[in-house]
């Protein structure tokens, strides 16, 4: 009789069993908590990034328009100037274009698209040089009067400063996302307040999953860095706004259409944006001067109305507030549009989230005033549609709203809107205002989720049941006469007299043994019983299948009765593609 081979005999590393402890809804595990206490220190480091980014805008803005060394907030409307602001845009781009040049390029842009590309395609690795120039270019760029806004750069700099801490240990590349993603999420928070929004922006737009393993650390970053908050920058809801939302259901579609109108006029912003982009590549400049280039039209802006210059949180208290005259709110959606339109496509460094929320406020004020419950309530409508639109980010854009004004009773206004303007922009372009720019570079980005059927599906339900198989007893030269003779597949489980797990013999083991010869009288079980046999069990997820595969080279892999080791299937690398096939048709095969 055929000797068999005790479970003992194959390593651990050579089998795909159930999980330790049994599967599970999720993947969490005990480093989880390694991560968690890692957030304590990043939410900390990201709020303080928050705090120095305000500082050197503030400091970069006084220098700049009003000439003195001082910290203070200022608008720059307030400075008296004249004409001789047009050259202050120019020669703060000028700086940041060499910044880039000789420090990094990796500081032009808005920073979103850098910090998706670092996780995507980068391991998650920034650099300290990152992490010093972002905020340094970003707050010239804005305090010299770029019409951009803080939020860009500090997700990039506390996306540093938790990239940074992660590659302190030896950490995986999906823990250095996580914790790049924590810094990011904490620098929001410390600047707008917006926690619960701060959070889901980073599962709607950064982390690409929904794990514990990942939401736990940058839910305790978020909550460390609203807890230093009001030490640092202040309490409450970055644009307080009183009043009351209209009761009863009769807005909802009113909110969805100008959610869509708006979501229309963020596909618009996104396709001029990069056909901008593209004029500037075709410019005989080197691009370090391109943002030169452009602070020349912001200057001109800023001359014609000084409300398009710098952050422009002003122009959104005053969209929220309905204070500002129509005819304001119109020159201000056109000119604040071109004017970040061009800067932001010459390449130069600031972020697009303050822009968008006053255009899509703008926008969002000149439709409320043929709509009930005033202007300001339909702005702030119109600023959580054009961030759900232009960042494809829904529920983060609702939320965001709220948590920014703490007109807690508009959410479902603000949640209608967003839905409209979301479902206006996927349908409409292709890819998002942040995505299309990674798209430039060749990397294809996918902003959906779903179940793995590689994670839920078991071996038993795509493996052969009941495969041929081979007796242990059978002799190397009957074994070459069965592959010779035409045999069905190029390989066989080989097994004893009662159908246990000896091992598994291919058509190249019977090439093999037919050029060298086998030892005389030798059988198959005496060939096979020292070789490393890989094997699954019924319950093993596919997906461990599957790893086993790529890491044994082995492309069948036996499935075992766990109690009696018989061998009761067969896996191969078309079952697991059938699996794919079969997660298809659910998506595309329709019957009643």
């Amino acid at each position: 009789m055929a000797a068999s081979v005790p479970n003992s005999a194959l390593p651990p590393a050579f089998s795909a069993k159930p999980r330790a402890g049994g599967l599970a809804d999720h993947s969490a595990d005990w480093r989880m908590v390694m991560l968690a206490g890692a957030a304590l220190v990043i939410g900390s480091g990201g709020a303080a990034g928050a705090w120095a980014l305000l500082q050197l805008i503030a400091l970069a803005t006084n220098l700049f328009w009003f000439g003195h060394w001082s910290v203070a907030p200022v608008p720059i409307a307030q400075s008296r100037l004249g004409p001789a602001g047009v050259i202050i845009p120019v020669i703060g781009s000028v700086m940041v274009g060499l910044m880039a040049r000789f420090g990094s390029d990796k500081i032009r842009g808005h920073g979103i698209p850098e910090a998706i590309e670092a996780i995507l395609y980068g391991e998650s690795r920034l650099s300290l040089k990152v992490a010093v120039l972002k905020p340094l270019s970003s707050a010239i760029s804005i305090g010299s009067g770029g019409p951009f806004g803080a939020e860009g750069p500090i997700i990039m700099t506390g996306g540093a400063i938790g990239s940074l801490f992660a590659q302190r240990f030896h950490l995986s590349a999906a823990e250095r996302k996580v914790l790049l993603v924590s810094g990011a999420a904490a620098g929001m928070t410390a600047i707008f307040g917006t926690p619960v929004a701060a959070i889901l922006l980073a599962v709607e737009v950064l982390l690409f999953e929904w794990k514990p393993r990942s939401l736990v650390p940058v839910t305790i970053a978020v909550l460390v860095a609203l807890g230093w908050r009001p030490l640092l920058i202040g309490t409450g809801p970055l644009f307080a706004v009183a009043g009351t939302v209209p009761a009863g259901g009769a807005l909802l579609p009113r909110a969805l259409v100008l959610g869509m109108v708006v979501g229309l006029l963020a596909v618009v912003l996104s396709v001029l944006l990069y056909r901008i982009e593209d004029a500037f590549h075709r410019l005989p400049l080197h691009w370090m001067w391109w943002p030169a280039v452009g602070a020349m039209v912001v200057g001109l802006g800023g001359w014609i109305d000084p409300r398009v210059l710098g952050a422009g949180y002003a122009n959104i208290q005053d969209l929220l507030n309905g204070t500002l005259p129509l005819r304001v709110v119109a020159a201000l959606l056109i000119t604040k549009a071109v004017v970040w339109l061009i800067a932001l496509g010459s390449g130069t460094s600031g972020g697009i989230l303050a822009p968008l929320l006053i255009l899509g406020g703008a926008l969002g004020s000149l439709l409320g005033t043929i709509l009930p419950g005033g202007s300001g309530l339909w702005a702030m409508i119109g600023m959580a549609a054009i961030m759900s639109g232009a960042m494809r980010a829904p529920i983060t854009g609702a939320l965001f709203a709220v948590e920014l004004t703490g007109r807690t009773g508009a959410l479902p206004l603000a949640v209608a809107a967003s839905a409209g303007a979301y479902g206006l922009s996927v349908m409409v372009m292709r890819r998002s205002i942040l995505t299309e720019k990674i798209a430039r570079r060749g990397r294809h980005v996918v902003q959906e989720y779903s179940v793995d059927s590689h994670d839920f599906l078991q071996a038993s339900a795509i493996m052969t049941r009941d495969p041929a198989t081979l007796n242990g007893a059978l002799g190397a030269a009957q074994a070459i006469a069965v592959f010779a003779g035409g045999a069905s597949h190029r390989s066989y489980p080989v097994v004893d007299d009662r159908g246990r797990l000896i091992g598994l013999v291919s058509r190249s083991d019977a090439l093999r043994w037919q050029i060298d010869g086998p030892p005389p009288e030798a059988t198959l079980a005496d060939l096979l019983s020292d070789a490393d046999q890989p094997f699954a069990l019924p319950d093993a997820p596919i997906g461990d299948v599957a790893d086993l595969i790529i890491e044994s080279g082995i492309g069948r892999i036996p499935v075992i009765d766990p109690a009696t080791r018989r061998v009761v299937g067969i896996v191969s690398r078309h079952d697991l593609l059938k699996a794919r096939r079969a997660q298809r048709q659910t998506e595309a095969l329709r019957s009643r």
